[in-house]
């Protein structure tokens, strides 16, 4: 099989690519763009699992960045282990027809516990004091140090947070070269998160993210100029299209308003009791699943999830067979928010109850996806004083709160998750082996990949 390499440029949509990304206009000239309709949930997790399965979430069972586990009564966001995608990866099946063939996955998603040969992904170490230190998880574990010995410490701080910039890219990008040149893998699939920041935080204003479109391209340019010295077949694409968003939809609030959400007080703060409540919401971007543990409140409840402003579709079974939702995982409904709105995991009605982690980073105590953690909290005129005064404690041995995280979710200009009436947000797939194709489908995606391995 040919050496193929994919770069997911997080993202990415024909409307970004332009006078601010000089080498991606030249790579599209020399190449072929398909739009790739966007898939519901058009997220991370969903959109990669449908591209190196070629199966949808109702197969694969990713139905979005987390979901609610009805077994043990937890909301489970960003969880890591492979084996939670149900279906055959790309690579297994070539490994099947080709014994000799190789696979590296540095930074996709799911990248614990993978059959793939080579992975590197997000792993900090939580220690009993409370601290959250920088690392990575990789397989085989010699990597993980060889990479960080050469390229230092993984910039954790850099990939997700307040801090988020494209120092984490970067590492990726010198990360995934210096695997090729140990390993030589037939496929590479890296994972390039840089635009997701900025565009979730500023919309798609090209003149507002004009740096941070350069940097990409640069980054984009450094690996395909590599790969394409070692003779590798380069495949550029992206999982979504980041659109305009002004109103955040608060679902979980209206639910305990309406009275079928339940929390717990403790030492005066707001827990979601996701077990203990007859609805509530799992909000993922610009979809959200609503999970019913009283059968007797759907009825009601139908009527109260179509009535909320900002929602635009309320998909009970057929509807979510209709988008290929249809696995145990996705909830008794899934909602999608209309084109200005998304969706927050917001529960609590007054922000002075709101628990403690909701003013910090914490992807996986918070029952749904927050994109205000990329925010430090405008609010306080003293924030930075503040952070400086935590990292003392840090360093002291101290435990310490980085509660710096504003509650405003009107802070965020852009969102994904949706179908996207405009192609021009749609995400995009670059490559030589389209065969004239303008349009893929997300399941299509795994076809362009496998036929451009042979």
């Amino acid at each position: 099989m040919k050496k193929t390499v994919v770069i997911d440029v997080v993202g990415l949509s024909a409307s970004l690519i332009g006078g601010h990304t000089p080498f991606l206009q030249q790579y599209v000239q020399r190449h072929h763009l398909a739009t790739v309709t966007p898939m519901v949930p058009a997220v991370t997790t969903a959109v990669q699992s449908t591209y190196v399965t070629g199966k949808w979430p109702s197969v694969h069972g990713i139905v979005g960045n987390g979901w609610y586990d009805r077994e043990d009564s937890e909301v489970k966001f960003w969880k890591q282990s492979n084996k939670l995608v149900q279906a055959e990866k790309i690579w297994d099946k070539a490994r099947r027809l080709q014994p000799d063939f190789t696979c590296a996955k540095m930074f996709w998603w799911y990248n614990m516990y993978s059959t793939a040969n080579y992975s590197v992904t997000p792993r900090p170490n939580y220690l009993s004091d409370g601290r959250k230190l920088p690392d990575c998880y990789a397989h085989p574990d010699t990597l993980r140090d060889h990479l960080q010995k050469e390229l230092g410490q993984f910039p954790l701080f850099q990939f997700w947070g307040p801090g988020a910039n494209i120092k984490s890219t970067q590492w990726i990008a010198d990360a995934s070269q210096l695997t090729d040149n140990l390993y030589d893998p037939t496929l590479t699939l890296i994972y390039l998160p840089h635009l997701d920041y900025c565009l979730q935080k500023f919309g798609p204003d090209t003149a507002r993210i004009s740096k941070e479109l350069q940097e990409i391209d640069q980054v984009c340019k450094q690996l395909v100029t590599f790969y394409e010295q070692k003779g590798a077949q380069v495949i550029l694409l992206s999982e979504y299209g980041i659109t305009p968003v002004n109103n955040p939809v608060h679902v979980n609030r209206v639910l305990r308003q309406e009275g079928l959400l339940q929390v717990r007080v403790e030492r005066g703060l707001e827990l979601l009791d996701p077990g203990a409540s007859r609805a509530f919401a799992v909000a993922d971007h610009q979809v959200a699943h609503v999970y019913v543990n009283d059968p007797g409140c759907n009825r009601k409840l139908r009527g109260i999830l179509e009535n909320i402003p900002g929602v635009e579709l309320v998909l009970d079974r057929e509807g979510k067979r209709a988008h290929h939702l249809h696995h145990e995982r996705s909830g008794d409904y899934v909602l999608v928010a209309d084109r200005d709105s998304w969706f927050t995991y917001y529960y609590w009605l007054d922000d002075s109850k709101a628990p403690d982690f909701a003013r910090i980073v914490d992807i996986h105590r918070k029952p749904g996806y927050d994109p205000v953690e990329m925010f430090l909290d405008p609010a306080d005129p003293l924030v930075k004083l503040k952070i400086v005064g935590k990292l003392l404690k840090k360093k002291l041995g101290f435990r310490y709160l980085m509660d710096v995280i504003p509650l405003d979710a009107t802070l965020i200009k852009g969102s994904h998750g949706r179908i996207s009436e405009d192609p021009a947000f749609h995400p995009v797939l670059i490559g030589s082996q389209l065969a004239g194709k303008q349009q893929l489908t997300a399941a299509d995606v795994y076809s362009v990949i496998w036929d451009t391995l042979q």
